[in-house]
């Protein structure tokens, strides 16, 4: 098994709840979020980000507004819903129950 392809599948199943988590303290423009992202090693590219803001949006989670730039063309910028915070708590309780039950599997012998 691949450790690289282990480690990017992990990542990878998590992204949605780093995003929302990144949108419950301030709305983002998507290089915003890729940034963050990146300083977070959670190493993720615009090819991937947008897919996944279009269906959070889609499901409800995300909204976005268009601003202007004064530098190139307008941007969009994503927001949390208030159905995205509701599911964002539950992510979180969800998160939580799973680190307690890895690190209790994980305990040495």
């Amino acid at each position: 098994m691949n450790i690289e392809n282990a480690k990017a599948q992990m990542r990878k199943g998590v992204l949605e709840y780093c995003i929302l988590s990144i949108l419950s303290s301030n709305d983002a423009y998507a290089s915003d979020i890729i940034k963050q992202l990146k300083e977070a090693k959670m190493i993720v590219v615009e090819g991937t980000l947008y897919p996944l803001l279009t269906r959070l949006k889609n499901s409800g989670l995300l909204s976005y507004r268009w601003e202007e730039s004064t530098q190139g063309p307008p941007r969009k910028y994503y927001a949390l819903t208030d159905k995205g915070s509701e599911f964002l708590l539950e992510l979180n309780t969800s998160w939580k129950e799973l680190v307690h039950a890895v690190n209790t599997i994980n305990q040495p012998l």
